[in-house]
C-alpha cells in the first residue's frame, strides 16, 4: 500500500502549513497505532507503516491504510522516533 505521490506533494503540515516528510514508523508505534484505529476498520487490518513529520511543529501524522490523519489532535510528537532509537525521519 502506498499514498498517491502526488497527493503527499501538496499536503502541509495542518498546525504550521510547512511541509511534511515521510518517514517510516518504529514497529511499536506501528502496533499501538494500529491498535487505535482497528475500531474504524470493519473488515481488514489496518495496516499502519509510514507517517508523515512536520519538522517545523515536530509533529508525526500518521497514515493509517494509505490514508493520511491530518489531524493535529491525533497527530504524535515527533520523539517517537527518537525514543525508537533513530533521529526524526531515520528509519
Amino acid at each position: 500500500m502506498a499514498v498517491d505521490p502526488e497527493l503527499l506533494a501538496i499536503l502541509r503540515c495542518p498546525k504550521t502549513k510547512g511541509e511534511l516528510e515521510l518517514v517510516d514508523l518504529p514497529a511499536e508505534v506501528r502496533q499501538t497505532l494500529a491498535e487505535k484505529y482497528r475500531e474504524h476498520f470493519r473488515d481488514e487490518e489496518p495496516v499502519v507503516e509510514k507517517g508523515l513529520l512536520s519538522r517545523d511543529s515536530q509533529l508525526l501524522y500518521p497514515i493509517v491504510s494509505d490514508i493520511p490523519v491530518m489531524l493535529v489532535d491525533e497527530a504524535l510528537p515527533a520523539s517517537v522516533l527518537e525514543s525508537a532509537g533513530g533521529a526524526p525521519g531515520q528509519p
